[in-house]
């Protein structure tokens, strides 16, 4: 307390003297219609870029929620839209999709907490395992195209498969040409994928779209792969050499959506069965 009282009786001068400014000023500004404008109208500008600083805050602090609330919002209009194509497919008009088949993709939100992309086998770690209803084998999709497929878990995390993997392969369709190939990554750039045995027969054009085939239970067909960048000719083959630009940016990853097929081990038990007849 004692050093408290010595700074204002060493400061007495210079206090004395802002509150001196401090009182002229306010005289000035009462006194003067124009001080006064002016004053009111430099604080009401200054106000509000201070406003305006402290909103862009704000709003940046809460795009983590935005983003959590927007994958929520994409996983519901997933599911509706997958379930709205699958009971009305490219099919003759007597053909009737049953119920549960129409249905059987279901769409899980995780968020991706750990991602590689600079090996030749790379893979993902997401937020959420076998507590939320997670298992090895399903396939997860990005906003804008496939990722992988989830290879182990745990109660609360998946590892997860990337696309930009040596032997990850996905049949794939390309949608004007309508030849189905496989998509493969060759390990050299994240940004592209190669898609093998595609005929010379067929007319390939750059930006036709890829999009995984019907003859796959990971994913829901017509899920975008990528687009064609490069068409060429592979050496003493009948294959095109097609360059895909990848729909999903591996590197900012942030959400991704886990797709489980409900009806996936069904099938794989009758296609077992008759492999083991044959």
């Amino acid at each position: 307390m004692g050093e408290l009282v010595d700074f204002f009786v060493r400061s007495r001068n210079f206090i004395l003297f802002v509150l001196l400014e401090v009182l002229c000023f306010y005289f000035i500004i009462n006194t003067s219609n124009y001080w006064s404008a002016t004053y009111f109208n430099t604080s009401n500008r200054y106000a509000a870029k201070v406003l305006a600083w402290s909103n862009a805050a704000n709003e940046y602090t809460r795009l983590r929620q935005v983003n959590a609330d927007l994958a929520m919002e994409n996983q519901r209009l997933n599911t509706r839209l997958t379930r709205l194509l699958q009971s009305k497919p490219a099919a003759p008009a007597e053909y009737q999709a049953d119920s549960a088949f129409a249905d059987r993709f279901k769409y899980t939100v995780a968020k991706v907490v750990d991602n590689t992309t600079q090996f030749a086998n790379n893979y993902i770690t997401i937020d959420k395992g076998t507590d939320d209803g997670i298992r090895p084998g399903m396939g997860v999709l990005s906003p804008t195209g496939i990722v992988g497929k989830v290879k182990v878990c745990n109660r609360h995390f998946s590892v997860v498969t990337s696309i930009l993997h040596s032997e990850y392969l996905v049949s794939s369709r390309l949608t004007k040409a309508g030849d189905v190939g496989t998509a493969k990554w060759d390990g050299v750039d994240p940004h592209l994928i190669k898609l093998n045995d595609i005929s010379l027969t067929k007319t390939v054009n750059k930006g036709d779209s890829a999009v995984t085939s019907e003859y796959n239970t990971t994913f829901p067909p017509g899920i975008l792969v990528g687009r064609v960048r490069s068409v060429g000719v592979q050496p003493n083959k009948t294959f095109h050499d097609i360059t895909l630009l990848l729909s999903t940016n591996f590197s900012n990853l942030s959400f991704v959506y886990v797709v489980e097929n409900r009806l996936q081990q069904e099938q794989d038990q009758l296609e077992k069965q008759v492999e083991t007849e044959k």
